[in-house]
């Protein structure tokens, strides 16, 4: 398994540049770090317009026909300056590029423009009840009917449910038959549509962020298969490559850190200066690695193992950020600062064992890998 050592190109560095003169004029210092838990539709309107939703989706079909590192680009400036993306984010990060790959012509032409406008939210219907990583043991079934499929399960840990518009499930529309990867398939759900119920699942934060949405016969017509009936298992293992590889996934705890380092001076304890050095350090590290995997995208490959490597890592890591900087703010740093720094941490304290689960558990994406090595 290999990362091929890359950096950005001057237009990137151009596009960057420009993404940070846009945040200064929508988040000017000071605005609270709102992070990609909030949902701002005003702010990913404004995004789309500049062209920086849905990046990589073509001209044709309402997008920018830019690459997946240019939305890396586009994506690391808005995680680190804490903005309001969730509005946008799923659509953005997996919907559009596994309509691109996999949906029909009708598919893309409906959704694309749409999403590349933020005008449309996704929600990702995979983990259910007792198959959170383990999506082979999916239960939720679909029965072919007339002019489409009845749909009749419960997925959960349901990210943005309550305000979504369409969420694109994976459910079983035959038996396995030799493996339980067999027999499943992707569709579009209408989260409005009769038989459609979201409830709420309350954080320890107290936030309202995942959902448990049931489904009771809820009617998908055929136009809403999205690539081929069966084939869901592979075209679900493609499209987790864009969830498990980006900044997202490594740059959670970043606001907090850069709160952190504004607290240090000269004066601050030794341990403290050096735990800065080290994050950092680490930091650069599976930057490099994410950004080898949207090139690996870009040049056409599928770096499932290598997304999956990615996620394992960051995500410990990021955990690691967070218990460091809870251990470390114990110390004296700074007797006058704000606020801000103990709202942060409190929420990064509650919502950090999330972390290694959302996005595959540590385990399985152990195993995604190793089946990659030994292959």
């Amino acid at each position: 398994m290999r990362f091929p050592p890359t950096t950005l190109t001057g237009d990137e560095l151009t596009l960057r540049h420009q993404v940070r003169e846009f945040l200064a004029d929508h988040l000017p210092p000071g605005t609270p770090a709102l992070g990609m838990g909030t949902v701002d539709h005003e702010f990913s309107r404004a995004l789309a317009a500049r062209g920086w939703v849905g990046m990589s989706i073509p001209i044709e079909y309402g997008g920018s026909g830019r690459t997946a590192v240019d939305r890396f680009v586009v994506s690391e400036e808005l995680l680190a300056a804490g903005a309001p993306i969730s509005a946008h984010w799923t659509a953005d990060r997996q919907t559009a590029p596994t309509l691109l790959k996999f949906g029909s012509e009708e598919l893309r032409r409906e959704f694309l423009p749409a999403i590349a406008k933020a005008e449309c939210g996704f929600a990702i219907g995979m983990s259910e009840p007792g198959a959170g990583s383990d999506l082979a043991s999916v239960r939720t079934t679909a029965t072919k009917v007339d002019g489409g499929w009845t749909v009749n399960g419960t997925k959960v840990w349901t990210s943005g449910a309550h305000w979504a518009d369409y969420s694109i499930v994976l459910c079983r529309t035959s038996p396995a038959e030799t493996t339980r990867h067999q027999g499943l398939s992707q569709l579009i759900v209408d989260l409005h549509a009769d038989g459609v119920t979201v409830n709420p699942i309350i954080t320890l934060d107290g936030r309202h962020h995942f959902n448990e949405v049931i489904l009771d016969d809820v009617f998908v017509p055929d136009r809403y298969v999205v690539g081929t009936i069966g084939d869901g298992w592979k075209q679900v293992s493609n499209e987790l490559a864009y969830e498990r590889s980006g900044p997202d996934r490594w740059m959670t705890p970043f606001v907090l850190l850069r709160e952190f380092v504004d607290r240090l001076n000269n004066d601050s304890p030794a341990e403290a200066l050096a735990a800065v050095g080290d994050l950092a350090a680490r930091y650069r590290t599976l930057r490099n690695m994410s950004l080898s995997v949207a090139r690996m995208i870009d040049d056409g490959k599928a770096p499932a193992a290598e997304a999956a490597l990615v996620k394992d890592l960051a995500t410990t890591f990021e955990q690691d950020v967070i218990e460091r900087i809870r251990e470390l703010s114990a110390l004296e740093l700074d007797p006058d600062s704000e606020d801000t720094f103990e709202e942060l941490l409190a929420r990064a304290v509650q919502r950090s064992p999330i972390l290694t689960i959302r996005g595959g558990t540590s385990e399985i994406l152990r195993s995604v890998a190793a089946k990659e090595l030994m292959r």
